[in-house]
């Protein structure tokens, strides 16, 4: 099957593609993509949907590792609503 690891972040962009065996999970595909991550990922998703690294692959997923987030949502709404946008 075949596969595309994904990193896309502001400052970098990495994409691998892979032929994989069945039975591949998405921690399978991330290592064998040997992407340069330095242990920055915190999730993956497949096509923009969360995914546990146990999870199985399907022929033409697209695995897209996902950073941290750099402000938390909650506190930003927060502040909007007080005024401190």
């Amino acid at each position: 099957m075949r596969v595309e690891v994904v990193l896309a972040w502001p400052d970098r962009y990495q994409r691998q593609e892979l032929e994989l065996p069945d039975g591949c999970v998405v921690s399978d595909a991330v290592e064998m993509a040997a992407l340069d991550v330095n242990g920055e990922a915190v999730a993956y998703a497949i096509h923009g949907v969360l995914a546990r690294p146990r999870q199985l692959l399907q022929d033409g997923d697209r695995v897209e590792l996902l950073r941290p987030l750099l402000a938390d949502p909650k506190e930003n709404r927060r502040r909007r609503a007080r005024g401190g946008d």
